[in-house]
């Protein structure tokens, strides 16, 4: 296993830059990408195994079905590369097929997480031996740089997945900026397969992303509760009102917190003191939901063309293959 990048990065730094930013906004918002310290993963995997929340298991199931067609698509073994890794759990299917089909396998996960990628690695190196693997601790651009970067690499060709709707996250002008920066890397041989979240009713998404065992609720007023230890605050989370609501014109599901009331909240080791109106809320994650018709219309604005489109049978998850055009 070789791991690229150099030590975990200012994790604290970046978030106390994006708190001061955000508190200080009109109206007030949180990044969604600082959900994830050692607390918010592990209530996002007890998230996971809610009944309510379909996306993980529905996924896992699409790519359990379609990995052996995904590698027979290729005439030698490509580069597996996985942008935003995490545990590389639902990976396996394709690592699974990859290896069952062209004997070996390079695989190539990216994300922030310098801890995360060290432990996925080591649990899919001592469980299928034909691998081998690169884990870049960067973002996803460029953590696709620094690949390309590596004297001994292959040329054969790569399947690059972005898996979990992580493009939900992302405005949809931003998906498609990132798209299209993406697709410039991109060679006529490479593919590109990504997991996208189908437009629904709203009583089904409001209870994916509100469950009725409250850990998504938990999950999200961790983050008050970590700007707490990490810069001596004290939000005081539990009174804060979650909401998960879909706009049906927008296509997102948007969670928020409510303050209960009027109050200020000091956040010493920033030098801030945050005043809140009684109802006020912020802003804390959207998650994009798509059609088809928008997926295809995406493509097209990234230079990007569809080659193939599964979905569940219930079509509420799909996963879709792009190319160059």
């Amino acid at each position: 296993m070789t791991l690229i990048g150099g030590p975990e990065r200012d994790a604290r730094r970046d978030f106390a830059e994006d708190v001061r930013a955000g508190l200080t906004s009109r109206p007030k918002w949180l990044s969604a990408r600082h959900l994830y310290d050692a607390r918010g993963s592990a209530l996002f995997a007890e998230i996971c195994e809610q009944p309510e929340y379909y996306p993980t298991r529905t996924e896992g199931a699409i790519l359990r079905e379609i990995a052996p067609q995904l590698a027979a698509r290729f005439d030698r073994a490509p580069q597996l590369v996985e942008l935003g890794s995490g545990s590389a759990e639902k990976t396996r299917a394709l690592i699974e097929a990859l290896i069952a089909r062209h004997g070996d396998l390079t695989y190539e996960p990216i994300d922030i997480s310098r801890s995360a990628l060290e432990l996925s690695a080591e649990e899919l190196l001592a469980d299928y031996p034909e691998l081998d693997v690169y884990a870049v601790a960067d973002e996803y651009l460029p953590g696709l740089r620094r690949l390309a970067e590596i004297p001994e690499r292959s040329e054969s060709p790569r399947l690059i997945v972005w898996l979990g709707s992580s493009i939900g996250n992302f405005h949809r002008e931003e998906a498609a900026r990132f798209l299209t920066v993406l697709r410039g890397s991109l060679r006529p041989e490479d593919r590109l397969l990504v997991g996208f979240d189908r437009r629904k009713g709203a009583p089904e998404l409001e209870a994916a992303y509100d469950d009725g065992a409250g850990v998504t609720a938990a999950f999200i007023r961790n983050l008050l509760d970590r700007i707490d230890r990490e810069f001596g605050s004290d939000f005081g989370s539990a009174a804060w009102s979650f909401q998960a609501r879909y706009d049906e014109e927008l296509g997102r599901v948007e969670m928020t917190l409510e303050c209960p009331d009027a109050r200020r909240v000091a956040i010493p080791e920033l030098d801030m003191d945050v005043p809140f109106e009684a109802g006020e809320r912020i802003h804390m994650e959207n998650s994009y939901k798509y059609s088809e018709g928008e997926i295809r219309a995406l493509a097209d604005t990234a230079g990007l063309r569809v080659l193939e489109h599964w979905t569940d049978p219930d079509e509420r998850f799909c996963e879709v293959l792009f190319a160059t055009r």
